[in-house]
């Protein structure tokens, strides 16, 4: 089993938190305590998933909550390089359609500036990404 990896890299308004190898029951509780150290002062998170191997319905609730909390307080949370072979359970729960996701960090770190003339694509993005009841994983 690939114990995960966790690393924070502050960009500008926002912050990435790159995950790597495997989020499962066992890792649900590191990675809810390292999504809730890893930004504070920032209301712009990126989930850098592109190194995950495995993911399973316990880590995308830990996500889903984190997620929620962000949007909640006005801020942004925002998946980049999901795959699908392995964050399954993102397209089978249907979050992958209800949660912002991004081919990659760079497509999220443009969708996450802070400029004026974001304000019109980050609202559309947000209007898909609102939580809700029918999100709960």
């Amino acid at each position: 089993m690939a114990e995960p990896r966790f690393s924070i890299e502050p960009h500008d308004a926002s912050v990435v938190v790159a995950i790597g190898g495997e989020l499962d029951v066992t890792s649900s509780q590191q990675l809810d305590d390292f999504l809730s150290e890893a930004s504070p002062g920032r209301d712009r998170l990126i989930l850098d998933l592109s190194g995950v191997d495995f993911m399973d319905t316990s880590a995308l609730a830990v996500i889903v909550s984190h997620w929620r909390r962000h949007v909640d307080s006005g801020g942004m949370f925002l998946l980049a390089g999901a795959r699908y072979r392995y964050t399954k359970a993102l397209w089978i729960t249907g979050l992958a359609d209800r949660l912002p996701m991004y081919d990659s960090v760079g497509e999220a770190l443009s969708a996450a500036r802070p400029d004026p003339g974001a304000d019109a694509a980050r609202g559309g993005a947000r209007g898909s990404a609102e939580p809700d009841a029918t999100a709960a994983g």
